[in-house]
């Protein structure tokens, strides 16, 4: 039998379509996790944002131009700054890949005992190794090594656009709650919606990300506040400084 790519639990082998389903688990929730943090960061800024403006202003049009300048430059400089970083991982990803077929191709025995070796070290004996480092050489020996020695999936490359375009409408989910909650309610109303409708966003964000990352949520949602409640503080003190400046 075929034993799995990545190492078994001492308990529970783990089979080949465990290790697929689980690494497609896996993936789910980086994406889930980066969504919930996208739209944290869009809550905090442009909460600070708008709630800044209203330091020093109480006009509508004000606080919608600065919330909506906020919401889009956040958004295109989140999508910006995830495109380039998983474009910067998915080369290096394939320069990997690369190097590692001109080394199947030019000494395919090393490769083998690479692998075998590297099986072993997983707990597998020698023989058992040995025969399945052949069985994964001769399906596909670059997936083989290419997840046991580099852990990529060759089929399953990081998508440059796919992160941007994500970090795009997570950072815009999040940042429209702010700037909805601002404009909307009467003036007199305005800071108050914001910053408890800011509060428990970040409730739902900071409990979401401890649990997606199998942490308890307590500490997570008290940093959470605590970090949206000093940014809001913060710019609403300078606005209000500079408002009263000006007048």
């Amino acid at each position: 039998m075929l034993p799995a790519v990545i190492q078994p639990t001492p308990d529970e082998p783990q089979s080949a379509s465990d290790e697929a389903h689980g690494g497609a688990l896996g993936s789910r929730l980086n994406w889930l996790r980066a969504a919930v943090l996208g739209a944290n960061d869009g809550i905090v800024s442009t909460a600070g944002l708008v709630v800044g403006v209203a330091g020093a202003t109480n006009s509508r049009s004000a606080l919608l131009t600065a919330g909506l300048a906020g919401l889009l430059a956040g958004s295109m400089s989140m999508a910006a700054g995830e495109y380039v970083s998983v474009s910067t991982q998915r080369d290096s990803e394939e320069a990997a890949l690369d190097v590692e077929k001109r080394w199947l191709r030019e000494r395919p025995e090393a490769e083998l005992e690479e692998l075998t070796a590297m099986l072993r070290d997983r707990g597998l004996s020698q023989k058992v190794a040995r025969e399945a480092a052949q069985q994964l050489t001769e399906r596909d020996a670059l997936t083989a090594h290419a997840r046991v020695q580099l852990g990529i999936d060759p089929d399953e490359l990081t998508n440059p656009w796919h992160a941007a375009w994500a970090s795009f409408l997570a950072f815009t989910v999040g940042a429209l709650l702010p700037l909805l909650a601002i404009v909307l309610p009467p003036a007199h109303l305005r800071l108050t919606v914001t910053v408890v409708s800011v509060l428990a966003a970040l409730v739902l964000t900071g409990c979401s990300s401890a649990r997606l990352g199998a942490a308890r949520p307590g500490r997570a949602v008290v940093r959470n506040v605590a970090g949206g409640t000093l940014a809001m503080a913060v710019t609403y003190g300078v606005g209000s400084l500079l408002g009263a400046s000006a007048v």
